[in-house]
This record gives C-alpha cells, structure tokens and sequence, in this order.
C-alpha cells in the first residue's frame, strides 16, 4: 500500500533505494560513449506514471542541463500529478542534483516538495574529497555525516548506472548517501530484450538494482528497468512491485542531439 504522505516522492527514489553495505568495493567501470552522450548537457526524458500499468497517475520529466551558475550540469526530476488525481491529491515535486568531475558525483541536492497540504524543504551537501555530506530539512542546522567514501544520491546513481560497462556476468556496486546513511547498491544484468518503445522496437538491457529496502513504499518485490543497448543508454521503461499491483514509468518523450549519430557500443566498452 503506498503511504498517503509519498505517494509521489518520486518513482525514482523508489526504484532507487539503498542496500546493505557490502565489504568490497571496485572503482566503477564506465563506457566512455555512454557517458559522454549521457552527460552532454542537452537530455531531456518524459514518462508517464501508472499504476500496474494501466491507470495514469503522473508524469517524471528528467533533464540534464549545464549548470548556470559555472561548473558541472544539472539533473532535474520534476514530478507532476495527472487527471483525476489532482483534484484530491495534488502534487509538485522538484529533485535538483550537480554533478561535477570524471565520474559525476554530486556536489548539491535540493529537494522542493508539494503533495497535498504538506511542503518539505531538503539540502544535501556532499565534499567527496573529505567523504562528507551536510543535510537539513527546511531551515533546520546543517548536520554532519562521515562517509566511507565518495557518494551518489538517488538520482545521480541512477544516470551513473547508465554509462557502466553492463554485462551480464558482472556486478558493480555504487556507492550512495540515501536516508541520511552511506549504502552499496548491487546493480546487474539480468539479460537482453527486445521491447517495444517509442523509437520502435528495440534491443535493450534489463537491469535490477538489488535493494531489499521499503522506504516510502511498502514494495513486494524487485525493481527493474530496461536501457536500450546502444551508447544512448536511454530508460524506455522503469517497473517496481508493490503490495497491490506495480508503478510503471514508461518513456513517451525522448531528446538529447548527442544521441543521434552515436553507434552501438562496441562488445569491448559493454
């Protein structure tokens, strides 16, 4: 049953959640095509939210911008409620990350929420060099948490697993700052399919996160969502369990210019 005060936090802090920490760590393997287009600065995503796949329930736009204010760029998630559904629960959530360096990691998270009557302010601030975070809610102080090492938060790990070298055989782990705490989370392939998008049909990716972890859902199974296999590593579809039925985020808009000429990713990068 999904909890009235987060119905739409956001699907990706669903699909997004953290695991236990586990012992070892390797440095991420990234697939260098994958992440420049990924990272180009000019991506913009639209999907539709529905329940079990069926009744619409909200729209996820994701756009990764140049940051104005100097270096790095910008995700933006903006969560909108649709139809019916505003009229008794009106919802406008806004997720800000910057990302800066080689491997994209998170320098700001700003979280800007309305959901019915209930507002809530959020800051993260990370120092990957000195492996820290500072977190406050609406004006509250800053408080301090130690980390084992450098951090993504939700929304950075989940474009950061799109430029990964996936393969099959492979699991890599991405290290987070989740819940005001330092998480791996086990990211693997679960094999190729052939699905039917907006471009087409298209081979693609299907890829868990392994996260035995609720948060502001009560889930009943695993995560899983599908990149196309190709260096654009485009999300056509994300899907988690719930305890009535699933939240489905199905891609309808698509656009980054960096996407259009790139080829598939060589059996080398994959």
């Amino acid at each position: 049953m999904i909890k009235k005060h987060g119905a739409f936090l956001t699907l990706l802090l669903l699909f997004w959640g953290p695991a236990p920490l586990l012992a070892t760590e390797r440095p991420l393997s990234l697939a260098p095509q994958a992440l420049a287009v990924i990272y180009s600065g000019m991506e913009r995503m639209h999907f539709a939210i529905s329940w079990s796949g069926g009744v619409k329930i909200g729209d996820l736009i994701l756009t990764v911008t140049p940051n104005p204010a100097g270096e790095g760029l910008v995700i933006r998630a903006r969560v909108r409620d649709y139809g019916l559904f505003r009229f008794f629960y009106p919802v406008n959530d806004t997720f800000t990350t910057l990302v800066q360096g080689p491997l994209k990691l998170p320098s700001r998270y700003e979280v800007q929420q309305q959901e019915g009557n209930r507002k809530v302010q959020r800051l993260t601030l990370y120092d990957q060099e000195r492996f820290q975070a500072r977190y406050r809610k609406h004006r509250n102080p800053l408080t301090l948490y130690q980390l084992t090492g450098p951090a993504y938060n939700e929304f950075s790990a989940f474009f950061i697993t799109r430029a990964l070298r996936l393969k099959k055989e492979e699991q890599q782990l991405i290290p987070s700052f989740v819940d005001k705490e330092h998480h791996k989370v086990a990211v693997r392939v679960l094999g190729k399919e052939q699905k039917k998008t907006i471009f087409g049909p298209r081979n693609t990716l299907k890829v868990m996160p392994e996260m035995p972890f609720k948060g502001l859902y009560d889930k009943d199974g695993d995560t899983v969502f599908w990149l196309t296999d190709d260096a654009c590593r485009i999300p056509v579809e994300i899907r988690a369990k719930i305890l009535i039925g699933s939240l489905v985020a199905k891609l309808e808009e698509y656009a980054n210019p960096a996407c259009q000429t790139i080829p598939l990713i060589s059996k080398a990068e994959r």
